[in-house]
């Protein structure tokens, strides 16, 4: 007995040392998930179409973790559903870090629009990090006869229906900016929706459209070329690449916000893992070459994940009482 005593303690010590190499061999163990970490290829779900803004923007953040972090982030572009085809994919994936999905603003409209049950917007992501703002401009054509927001607002008044607004989509963000500035300053106009809010340029110039909330960016060409006018910027300051369009709050309309880009996983996966690509995330947006790619219409944020949800909600909330007090009904799966 007693030599098989000493036998079984031999062998147990030998199995906790073994163990333990184990988990030294395994840097990804629970104690430390985020060790070692990436240790293979990570999917990016993209949940657009490829060529739209948050595929040119998800690449560049994409190919800077891929460099720094030693592994592959890899875009998958699974468009289709108001996201809801890549949302679904990546939760059928294991949440262990190596599935993330790039959203875009319009993600704080889900927990209006998703009445399936399929899933839930809230409950079933974790944020990462906000990485990027971009403000819009509202864009009038030149034969629009009103030239600063003050005398647009009044001609609104005195025309109630016949302004063409234009935007992306019928309950897309650009409609929801025009409830927004409908509810500011008392208008109504008459919603005229593209297939994408680019479609919407060419009636713009022509002066069919008579106004369109635009990102600064595909703006500046045209108004620098005198096709449109800036009429009011919707961030707090001017931006100096045009610096005589002036922010709607300057002329005494609470009309702000800012279209978004950022990084969602699957709820459960390790806060840890989480940290780690934000933190990688702040890193890149600190980089002043990744900041030149970005260019003048772009504003780089680093927010944790507890801001991000924060802004996330608070957004979603927004929605809801705007879409309340308009009465409109939002197109949802």
């Amino acid at each position: 007995m007693h030599h098989a005593s000493r036998l079984f303690a031999v062998w147990t010590g030998a199995m906790m040392v073994a163990a333990g190499t184990a988990l030294a061999q395994n840097p990804q163990s629970s104690q430390n998930p985020a060790a070692g970490y990436p240790s293979r290829p990570v999917t990016m779900v993209t949940p657009f179409a490829p060529g739209a803004s948050v595929d040119m923007e998800g690449r560049i953040f994409s190919a800077e973790l891929s460099k720094n972090l030693g592994q592959q982030f890899i875009m998958d572009f699974k468009p289709g559903g108001t996201m809801a085809v890549g949302l679904t994919y990546a939760l059928r994936q294991k949440p262990d870090g190596y599935t993330l999905v790039w959203v875009s603003s319009a993600y704080a409209l889900l927990p209006l629009l998703v009445k399936d049950g399929s899933y839930d917007p809230v409950k079933d992501f974790d944020q990462v990090s906000l990485v990027n703002k971009r403000y819009a401009m509202l864009c009038v054509s030149n034969s629009a006869p009103f030239k600063t927001l003050k005398e647009y607002v009044a001609y609104a008044k005195a025309h109630p229906g016949e302004i063409n607004f234009g935007t992306g989509g019928a309950g897309g963000v650009q409609h929801l900016q025009g409830l927004m500035l409908e509810s500011a300053t008392g208008t109504k106009v008459t919603y005229v929706h593209y297939k994408a809010v680019g479609a919407s340029y060419p009636d713009l110039i022509a002066g069919r459209t008579h106004i369109v909330p635009v990102t600064f960016g595909p703006a500046l060409p045209m108004i620098r070329t005198a096709k449109m006018r800036g009429l009011a910027l919707s961030s707090q300051e001017r931006n100096s690449a045009l610096p005589d369009v002036p922010t709607a709050l300057e002329q005494g309309v609470n009309w702000e916000y800012a279209s978004w880009l950022g990084l969602i996983a699957p709820a459960k996966t390790p806060v840890a893992i989480i940290d780690k690509v934000q933190g990688e995330l702040a890193k890149i947006i600190r980089n002043p070459e990744v900041q030149q790619k970005f260019g003048e219409d772009s504003t780089l944020v680093a927010s944790t994940p507890a801001e991000f949800r924060r802004h996330f909600l608070t957004e979603s909330e927004r929605w809801k009482k705007l879409v309340a007090e308009s009465g409109i009904a939002l197109q949802g799966n």
